[in-house]
């Protein structure tokens, strides 16, 4: 994949992931009836909402800016392990709700691998073989 084709393949990925989390961060910020019955019966106070959107956005902001959206992938993935261990307690179906945090991080992280140049020579896919060897 050429470098434009993959930079621009990245940050549909990243758009994607931008666009979901925002408005999921963004609906938590004001008392909407269904946010607040997922919060319940996940176990949470229903006071942890606000608190639980401005993470979510926080983390967000760092990774949609490219100087630190390593640091935003890393806080976005601790956050939405969170999400996975709270469905996973509740036993919530696995492939709808318990996983669709994982979908959304290779989102995250394919996004950000295919658009950035320093994480896949950090992390590269395949190993270059040197010429004779």
């Amino acid at each position: 994949m050429n470098a434009e084709l993959s930079q621009r393949t990245g940050w549909v990925l990243s758009g994607l992931a931008i666009a979901f989390l925002s408005f999921d961060g963004a609906i938590k910020l004001v008392p909407i009836a269904a946010v607040l019955e997922s919060l319940a019966q996940l176990g949470y106070p229903l006071s942890a909402a606000r608190g639980i959107g401005m993470l979510e956005l926080a983390c967000l902001a760092l990774y949609a800016f490219p100087r630190s959206a390593v640091l935003g992938a890393i806080l976005l993935t601790g956050f939405l392990g969170g999400a996975i261990a709270s469905h996973a307690r509740i036993e919530s179906p696995l492939f709808s709700h318990t996983l669709f945090s994982t979908y959304l991080g290779v989102f995250v992280w394919g996004g950000l691998y295919l658009r950035d140049e320093r994480l896949r020579a950090l992390v590269p896919l395949r190993r270059r073989t040197v010429a004779g060897s």
